[in-house]
């Protein structure tokens, strides 16, 4: 007899993110639903803007990827004009991005996705000492992973424990089974997660530094950069170049020997070696770091055959909304009405909300019984993000993504990194594709980003003696109709802006996001999206604590706050939609 297990709201993520999966008598997944919660509709609010407001509002779709956004917004403006920015303002906006990327990969790997592989009540019981001498088995020079400072953090955290409560480690599902870290692998990580609060604040500061501020930047401009002062001041580019060295020294030190240590750890977990049922892969090139040179490709994979990479055809990105609570309405061009399963492309996309509620229903609760809750209506439609497809079909985005890419077109950065990893571990190219090889991607881009982006700075400081412009011409005929847009990779994967500029003004704005890409609900042709797809066949060991869930969920970096209400600048309600959450879990 099958079971519903709902887990909602999905924490440590940004955003709102419901999963409902259905098991059978032996705990496997057999269906899976992925629901955003909270209505997206920032797009609605850049409509009828002077363009070159779109990326100031269109960074406020989230407060993690707030560069991300912004940036997009501009260029989309950018290629919609014509306009060709200085060579200055491109290697600079390359540097906020590196700071960007940096910040978002380390965060998540200890504060967000950690916790799912280091059992933190077991590494109380570690031997700091047997754990200070493994760390050097991992590099040969590790980080805050002394004797004197792993015993400090472990009576930090014994502190807390002996007072009722482990503050931030609080209502884990420690001593679940699919954990493999022994005690003193879990104290390094824990080590490292601590460390990591105070290299996040040297990674936000590097964005600061050409930005003027972090999170939301405001130093982009159609045409170009505004902080030209901070740019022609030697001390702010030392400044941005000893941050770098100090984020990246975290990243080789710590980040990549635990996602090694990960690697032969967790390499017979079947649970993690699961995860990418879908292996269709799509990125798109980022980093630029000179005149022809970017540290990221463009392309996509099918079914994971490396072996043929594609080029992506922009015209063949559109989303529907038939199992998304929104609605098309009108015309095509050639008069036939809009149905919710067509696909429309980004230039002509909609974002009219059309909720249908939850139903009454039973799903298991904490104490493994079922309980009365409200679910998803998923015969009919049940998120808030679209579907996007390319050519018709779901596609996976993000740093595995990046790496698979990277590998089909033999870029020999990614390259060198995937067959370092790999060679260590002692796992195959085939392990990547899994939870585990999503979360070590994620780490390798990182690694590959941190040897390589200081090109971009290099560039930069010769550039600067022959040529100091910062920006170029805002031209626009408001007679004229313009239509362009941003397509490039960010960190949880590609990331598109699409803008129509009529009378002067957006007629229309759609952001195509990674986590729509990934998180989005399945089509009128029943084929599910990445989230949904990499829980089929999952076997839950524990239905009360669903540990194997939020592991494979959190491995995408979910980043579902771009599902921003609608407001109305006079405070009228344009409409009220109420989605009930179940319980939270860990």
């Amino acid at each position: 007899m099958s079971k519903r297990i709902v887990v909602d709201p999905i924490t440590r993520i940004e955003g709102h993110l419901r999963i409902e999966v259905i098991v059978d008598d032996n705990n496997v997944i057999t269906d899976a639903f992925s629901s955003s919660t909270l209505w997206r509709g920032l797009e609605t609010i850049i409509k009828g803007r002077d363009p070159r407001d779109a990326g100031f509002i269109a960074g406020r779709i989230c407060g993690v990827c707030t560069y991300s956004h912004y940036k997009a917004g501009i260029v989309a403006v950018e290629d919609a004009l014509g306009i060709e920015i200085p060579y200055n303002a491109k290697l600079v906006r390359t540097l906020m991005n590196l700071a960007l990327f940096f910040h978002d990969h380390i965060v998540h790997f200890y504060t967000l996705h950690g916790l799912d592989w280091c059992d933190i009540i077991s590494a109380l019981k570690a031997d700091p000492a047997k754990a200070a001498k493994l760390a050097f088995e991992y590099t040969d020079n590790p980080i805050v992973a002394g004797e004197d400072m792993l015993r400090g953090v472990q009576n930090r955290v014994k502190n807390f424990a002996s007072q009722g409560s482990l503050g931030p480690f609080n209502n884990g599902y420690w001593g679940h089974k699919t954990y493999q870290l022994n005690p003193e692998q879990n104290l390094i990580v824990l080590s490292h997660y601590l460390k990591l609060l105070e290299v996040q604040r040297e990674a936000a500061k590097m964005m600061a530094i050409f930005g003027a501020k972090q999170p939301h930047p405001q130093s982009l401009t159609v045409g170009g950069i505004t902080s030209v002062m901070d740019l022609l001041d030697p001390s702010r580019l030392a400044e941005y170049k000893a941050k770098y060295q100090m984020v990246v020294d975290f990243i080789n030190r710590a980040y990549y020997p635990d996602l090694i240590m990960a690697g032969m750890s967790y390499a017979n977990e079947p649970s993690v070696l699961a995860g990418c049922n879908l292996k269709n892969f799509l990125s798109f090139r980022e980093m630029q770091v000179d005149y022809n040179t970017y540290l990221m490709e463009s392309g996509y994979v099918l079914d994971g055959d490396l072996s043929k990479p594609y080029d992506v055809d922009l015209n063949k990105i559109a989303e529907e909304v038939t199992h998304s609570w929104y609605k098309y309405e009108g015309k095509h061009e050639d008069g036939r009405e809009i149905k919710p399963t067509d696909l429309l492309h980004p230039y002509n996309g909609q974002t009219t909300p059309d909720y249908v509620g939850m139903s009454d229903g039973e799903s298991i609760g904490l104490s493994g019984k079922n309980e009365k809750t409200k679910l998803l209506k998923t015969d009919s439609k049940y998120s808030w993000i679209k579907s996007p497809r390319y050519d018709g079909m779901p596609m996976e985005v993000g740093p595995l993504a990046s790496i698979v890419v990277g590998l089909a077109r033999k870029n020999p950065l990614i390259e060198e990194a995937a067959e370092a990893f790999l060679k260590r571990t002692g796992l195959s190219v085939n392990h990547l594709f899994s939870t585990l090889g999503r979360t070590a991607a994620r780490g390798l881009e990182a690694k590959v980003l941190g040897a390589n982006g200081l090109r971009a700075f290099d560039e930069l400081v010769k550039n600067l003696k022959v040529d100091q412009t910062t920006c170029a011409p805002y031209v626009i005929d408001d007679k004229k109709d313009y239509k362009g847009c941003y397509i490039g990779n960010v960190p949880r994967g590609m990331l598109s802006h699409w803008v129509r500029i009529s009378g002067g003004k957006v007629s229309n704005y759609q952001a195509v996001v990674p986590s729509t890409w990934n998180a989005g609900p399945r089509d009128s042709k029943g084929q599910k999206g990445p989230y949904e797809m990499s829980l089929i066949g999952t076997k839950v060991a524990d239905v009360t604590q669903p540990l194997e869930i939020i592991r494979h969920i959190h491995s995408f970096d979910p980043c579902i706050a771009y599902a921003v209400h609608v407001m109305d600048t006079k405070g009228n309600n344009l409409g009220e939609y109420k989605v009930e959450p179940a319980f939270a879990r860990f």
